[in-house]
């Protein structure tokens, strides 16, 4: 139902501005605030409340105060996310290849069993680790910056015999 004067109740402010500070859309936190409170507004006047939105540059002190707690509070608590371990994703594939396989569409089966093999080996990470042979450390070399005849001359040197003569046309 929509609100008869179109004012919100603070609590229904700070619900949107907490929707704001966790990335929800204005479609998403215009939706969530129906569902919790029963309240209809526009995406546009649900746009009041995010300060990163022109709408929203003016909001209240005290609105943004909210905003800004809960933002750091969002980011900060990325591993309260359960979709963020490995273990709840690999969990979660091995039921949904298990489902896939047993309603015979092996070709989603295949492919989510091909995911969870990149997830558990790191695919999708950021993160490279780079090795030398067998897993050793890096092995560094310096790169000569001699001329080609200067090499050369040193090899002949080393086999102890003079170079030849350079071919003439």
């Amino acid at each position: 139902m929509a609100k008869k004067d179109g004012k919100l109740a603070e609590v229904e402010k700070a619900f949107l501005v907490k929707r704001f500070a966790c990335f929800d859309s204005p479609t998403q936190a215009v939706a969530a605030l129906a569902a919790e409170f029963g309240v209809s507004v526009t995406r546009q006047s649900a746009e009041r409340y995010d300060p990163t939105s022109k709408a929203g540059a003016n909001l209240a002190p005290h609105l943004r105060a909210i905003y800004d707690a809960e933002r750091k509070r969002f980011l900060e608590g990325i591993d309260e996310i359960a979709i963020s371990h490995v273990a709840v994703r690999l969990r979660r594939l091995d039921r949904m290849a298990t489902s896939a396989e047993e309603r015979g569409n092996f070709v989603l089966a295949a492919s989510l069993i091909e995911q969870a093999a990149k997830e558990r080996g790191g695919s999708f990470t950021n993160r490279r680790e780079l090795t030398g042979k067998d897993g050793d450390a890096m092995q560094y070399r310096e790169v000569s910056t001699k001329t080609y005849e200067e090499t050369m001359a040193e090899l002949y040197a080393l086999l102890g015999r003079p170079p030849p003569e350079p071919a003439t046309l």
